[in-house]
This record gives structure tokens, sequence and C-alpha cells, in this order.
């Protein structure tokens, strides 16, 4: 793990790789490692891969309780400008995604491409509002709760019941270690975003993502992302759960590593 200071805050991050940069972004629960550590090692070989720990997550400083999608999406963009990169693909995970969505809309010209997985254009973008009001609700409650109630709460509806025991397991230690005030200034940022203006205007390569076994960014919600984005790819994961990458890394890699490189040959780093 490395550190960085960006804008008075210490970021954490997993860096491998050379090549044209791949920034990875988790979501709400786990940190950079725990959620891409297979991306990590698939794709080093061809790309620059960046994963950090989002303020309030993993080896990061908290954020200010302020902080929203934008600010995310503005620390993003200066982490990435402190390791010297202006441009990259980006890769986002349920928060995550929301986060590089909020990038693509307040820093347009950073996105070489857009992956999201599981993700959201905001939940009150993509969630009907009662959901959004009862899910940050309970989002809130589990925060307060000992790490090993939280995980045991959470961590269920993060796969679907073919999920290995041992990836389940792997990230549910992550999920332990979950800084309550960073949970809950991401959950925060998560229900109070609506980032469907953004969708039209996407002008760069959009791969999505989804498990069809989704409970928390069911299919509704990347069929309204594919309608909306233009040219956007949906690519499906037969009986897969919210965090895929951790659940079928093998799938998500092959669909991951075919778009980027597709993109590399057409248009060159």
């Amino acid at each position: 793990m490395e550190r960085v200071d960006v804008e008075g805050l210490r970021i954490a991050y997993e860096r491998a790789g050379s090549g044209p940069p791949v920034a990875l972004v988790h979501g709400f629960v786990g940190d950079g490692l725990s959620t891409w550590g297979d991306q990590i090692e698939a794709l080093s070989p061809e790309f620059t891969v960046l994963a950090w720990d989002a303020p309030g997550a993993g080896g990061s400083s908290g954020p200010p309780p302020g902080f929203r999608a934008g600010e995310y999406a503005d620390c993003l963009v200066a982490f990435l400008r402190a390791l010297g990169f202006v441009h990259a693909h980006l890769v986002g995970l349920s928060f995550g995604g929301i986060v590089t969505l909020a990038v693509a809309e307040r820093h347009p010209e950073v996105p070489r491409s857009l992956g999201l997985l599981g993700a959201y254009a905001g939940w009150r973008g993509s969630l009907p509002h009662q959901e959004v009001d009862a899910r940050l609700a309970q989002c809130l409650e589990l925060s307060e709760l000992p790490a090993e109630d939280f995980a045991r709460a959470m961590v269920p509806s993060m796969f679907s019941a073919n999920a290995g025991a041992a990836a389940v397991a792997g990230f549910a230690t992550s999920v332990r270690r979950l800084d309550p005030a960073g949970f809950r200034t991401m959950a925060r940022a998560s229900a109070e975003s609506d980032l469907r203006h953004v969708l039209p205007g996407i002008s760069v390569p959009t791969l999505l993502v989804y498990g069809d076994q989704d409970v928390r960014a069911p299919l509704y919600v990347a069929e309204a992302l594919r309608s909306a984005i233009p040219a956007a790819r949906l690519v499906v994961l037969p009986g897969v759960g919210h965090v895929s990458c951790v659940e079928a890394p093998g799938a998500v890699n092959r669909a991951l590593g075919t778009f980027l490189r597709s993109l590399e040959t057409d248009h060159g780093d």
C-alpha cells in the first residue's frame, strides 16, 4: 500500500503495472484491495492500475462530514493528478460508480472511458424515493452496530446465494474494518445524488456490468443507464450479485480486459 497527500487528506492506494492508467473506485463498504484485488492482478500486465481507498475507507483519512459525490469526484481527480495522470479509464463499483459519473460531470476531460459495475446514477437518480429514504435510514442505523454485527447485517446483500464462501469471507473481513463515520458520509452522498442529467452527455465509451442476482442495483437500474448513456454496452452476469468483481472475478476481468484493450487498440495510448 502507498499513500499520497491530496488536498489535506491522506489517501492510501494500491498501484501495479505500467501502461495506460486505470483507476478502480470501490463501493461504500470495503476498500481498494479487498474489492479489486483480482482486477489489479489481471489488468496490471497491460495497464497502470490504481485502486484508491476513498476518504473514510481503508487506510485513507476520513472526509469532512459535508463530503458528497462532487467532493469525492474532485478528490479522485486531485488524487490522479498528484500521481501525474491527467486522463484515466475510470471503473467504479456501486458508490464508486456514482463518483465516476460525478467526475464525468465536473471534470469531463479526465475519463478516457467509464466502467460501471452495479452502479447508480445516485440512489435518488436510480431508485424509488421511498426506497432511498429507507435504505439511508437502515445504513445510518447499522453504522452504530459493533463491527461484527455490522458486517453480518450488510455483507449478505452484497452477494448472491451462489457466491463462494472464501470470497465472501475475505470481503467481510474488510467490511469489519470500516470507519462508521466514513460509511455514513458515503451513504449520505449516495442517497442525495441524482445524476440522471449527466448520462445523455457522456461521450466516452462506457461499459456496464451487472449481476442478474443483484438486489442492491437490480437490472432495471442497469437498463435505465444503458438507455440514457449514448452507445453504452451492458454485460449481464448470470447468477451473480452486487460485488461482481469479488464474486465473479474471472467474468469481470474478461469483460473489463476486452473493453479496455479494444479502446487502446482503436485509439492508441
